[in-house]
């Protein structure tokens, strides 16, 4: 890809990502606290409201790796179009903006700007995840396995639908 496309796609994915960032919504709840420990590794995107990124993304995993400034670096990959498709990766990072909790951050994809990052759900076992945005454009429900079982997903719709959001724009991520 040239340095243009290049820029122009980054460009793109932060616009999507920051469209509508003050929060004008209903304030959405988050999980009461977040081990950041526990929270690190590798998070395979079950299902998502995609951005215009995500759209055609297979084997979709989200890393985390707590860095010692506190800051997370943060590794999204997946697979363009196929399960063989070419591999896209993309390393933003986050910042916990509530320590209290650990679980509103901001995702700075291009410096300035942190786009809106909420743990909205996660299991007790910190086995399946949902993270969400005040806006309401955008949702991820993820998982440490590659895929969960009905009532794990289920449990993840619920949640999502609680926090406001039209369930019906949710899509399955395919992981091989």
């Amino acid at each position: 890809m040239k340095l243009p496309a290049l820029l122009l796609s980054t460009l793109g994915v932060v616009s999507a990502m920051l469209t509508g960032c003050s929060d004008d919504a209903a304030p959405m709840a988050t999980v009461p606290h977040v081990d950041l420990a526990r929270f690190m590794g590798p998070w395979y995107v079950i299902g998502n409201i995609p951005t215009f990124l995500e759209r055609d993304a297979y084997n979709a995993v989200e890393s985390y790796r707590l860095d010692t400034d506190g800051t997370i670096a943060t590794t999204f990959t997946f697979n363009k179009g196929a399960f063989d498709g070419p591999l896209q990766r993309h390393t933003p990072r986050g910042f916990v903006l509530d320590t209290r909790t650990n679980a509103t951050w901001g995702m700075r994809f291009i410096w300035p700007v942190k786009a809106d990052y909420r743990i909205i759900y996660l299991t007790a076992d910190y086995s399946v995840t949902v993270i969400g945005r005040a806006k309401r454009d955008y949702v991820w429900i993820m998982a440490r396995e590659a895929h969960i079982s009905d009532a794990a997903w289920q449990a993840a719709l619920d949640a999502v639908a609680a926090a406001g959001y039209d369930i019906t724009r949710i899509k399955r991520v395919p992981q091989a």
